[in-house]
């Protein structure tokens, strides 16, 4: 009891005479760099440690296990400095000196390492590749860095944000450069500059900017403006970055595939006017197209033909034709058997029509200085019959008699009669009269045949009638009677011709006429003779007939004088 009462007052003294004259306070200090914090206790002969964020170092001098650190100082006089070489950022920590036996404990020093950033990186460097015309952020980051670095850039650079790395204590600064990329941009050089308090002449990097674009093109034709059949070259001029890899030419979106170069030469047609030539150049970057068209002139070239009609009469009726030509052409539309223009559209309207409109119309496509060409379409009105035919029809007496009416309406009649005297006849035969018809390219022509002619046939009229489900036609003919050679005229040739006969001037000519003139003589006698012997009922007295006859043979007779 006694022991511990002594031993309780030694130790109250000894706490009472044990003191710090001097104590660790706070340092900062830059990676790389040795650093000592101060301990000094004054009356203390006891162990002395140190604790790094808490946690004990040891009591031994060399501080086993911590190679850089070590206690500086002679105990004997209470010297007890922490002292660490080459600090890193593991060093970064709160530091404390204690006197274990006297209970005593220094201030807490913190120790701050400062860590310089490393060297910047610029993303994509040292040359960045840039799309043209591409909204692009240049990046640079500056990592490992205590406190974080301060990041400029050459150009108009700012600090964008900072971050903390795994270990807490380390940070990375990144800066973002926005810029839109155009090609005068390219080899521009653009730094990076990075410090810190551990850093403060600073570091930096710098990067070259190569703006990359897909192939500017320009494509040209010579000569622009060519006739169809002509020869023309096509230029397809271009530039990129990076180079070229290849051309591809097409026509109206169709390739051509035995064509890769930057020129391509053909020979045109119409279709040159309307589908244009393509040309298509390509990099790695990307691929440009480019189109043209050739001013080809050409003569007209049908689009849409007309289409023949056929409507009511009464009804519209509307021919449509299209037409292309280069120069621009000019339309003209006209009926056949008429110059008049009745449009200059590509549509004819005709409103109401008639049966005098059926017909051919033409559409006629003009383009000045090449060429005309044309289109015929056929209107057909439907109506009643149209009937033609000479309102007098000859023939000879007592020979074969014919009278005919073309019936040319649409649609073909359905019947077609003739009417003459108290008869009616529409086909077959009845008498000395028959019908025949016949389809022709103009219509259907119907004939009234007589087998015989005889006079009172010459003294009838004859109505030719057509029907069909639009209504009826008629047309009324007449026959007259066809006469032969009168004596008389023969008489009178032949008084005309003799005198030149006894002219000795071509017996060849003479010869021919003569001979013919006999000739006609005897065929005309012939038929006077026939007429008297067929004759029903004579039209003279015998003692007429008979002049007749020695009437012919007197002029025959003056001829052979």
């Amino acid at each position: 009891m006694l022991a511990f009462a002594i031993a309780l007052c030694l130790w109250g003294a000894v706490a009472e005479a044990a003191y710090f004259s001097q104590q660790p306070l706070d340092k900062v200090v830059v990676a790389g760099q040795s650093v000592t914090l101060p301990c000094v206790i004054v009356g203390y002969r006891g162990m002395v440690q140190w604790t790094k964020d808490g946690l004990a170092l040891g009591g031994e001098r060399d501080l086993p296990g911590w190679a850089r650190y070590s206690l500086l100082g002679d105990p004997a006089s209470g010297e007890h400095s922490l002292v660490i070489e080459s600090a890193e950022l593991g060093d970064d920590a709160v530091y404390e000196c204690q006197a274990t036996q006297a209970g005593l404990r220094s201030h807490r020093a913190k120790l701050t390492v400062l860590v310089p950033p490393s060297d910047p990186i610029v993303e994509g460097g040292p040359v960045v590749r840039l799309k043209a015309h591409t909204p692009h952020n240049l990046t640079c980051r500056a990592s490992g860095a205590k406190p974080a670095a301060e990041i400029t850039w050459y150009r108009d650079g700012e600090v964008m944000h900072s971050s903390l790395m795994e270990d807490g204590k380390r940070e990375t600064a990144v800066s973002l450069l926005p810029m839109v990329p155009e090609d005068r941009d390219s080899g521009r050089t653009y730094t990076c500059r990075v410090l810190n308090p551990a850093a403060p002449a600073g570091r930096q990097t710098s990067v070259t900017i190569n703006v990359q674009h897909p192939p500017s093109v320009t494509l040209s034709v010579q000569p622009q403006t060519v006739m169809e059949g002509a020869k023309v070259l096509f230029i397809c001029s271009a530039s990129a970055n990076p180079e070229i890899t290849g051309y591809r030419w097409s026509k109206g979106g169709i390739p051509i595939s035995e064509a890769n170069g930057d020129s391509l030469e053909v020979t045109v047609d119409h279709s040159y006017f309307t589908d244009p030539v393509s040309c298509e150049v390509s990099n790695s970057v990307g691929s440009t197209n480019v189109s043209t068209l050739v001013d080809v002139q050409f003569g007209p070239r049908l689009l849409s033909e007309p289409k023949p009609l056929t409507v009511d009469t009464g009804m519209d009726a509307a021919f449509t034709c299209a037409w292309t030509g280069n120069p621009p052409l000019t339309l003209a539309w006209t009926k056949q058997g008429s110059s008049v223009v009745l449009s200059n559209g590509n549509t004819l309207q005709l409103k109401a029509v008639t049966q005098e409109d059926a017909g051919t119309y033409t559409c006629k496509a003009i383009v000045p200085r090449i060429g005309v060409a044309e289109r015929d379409v056929t209107l057909t009105v439907n109506g009643p019959p149209i009937i033609t035919a000479d309102a007098t029809q000859q023939a000879v007496k007592h020979s074969k008699g014919k009278l005919e009416c073309l019936v040319g309406s649409s649609p073909p009649p359905d019947k077609i009669m003739w009417t003459f005297g108290d008869m009616n006849l529409s086909s077959g035969s009845s008498g000395r009269f028959s019908v025949q018809t016949v389809n022709s390219d103009r219509g259907v022509v119907s004939s009234l045949i007589l087998s015989e002619t005889l006079a009172q046939d010459f003294q009838m009229r004859y109505n030719c009638t057509a029907w069909n489900r639009f209504g009826t036609g008629t047309v009324l003919v007449t026959l007259k009677e066809q006469g032969g050679i009168s004596s008389t005229a023969i008489v009178s040739s032949a008084k005309l011709i003799a005198p030149f006969l006894h002219i000795q001037t071509t017996c060849a000519l003479a010869t021919i006429i003569y001979t013919y003139l006999i000739s006609t003589l005897i065929v005309q006698f012939s038929n006077s003779l026939s007429s008297l012997a067929v004759a029903k009922t004579p039209t003279g007295p015998p003692q007429m007939r008979h002049h007749h006859s020695t009437f012919i043979f007197p002029a025959f007779l003056q001829l052979t004088i």
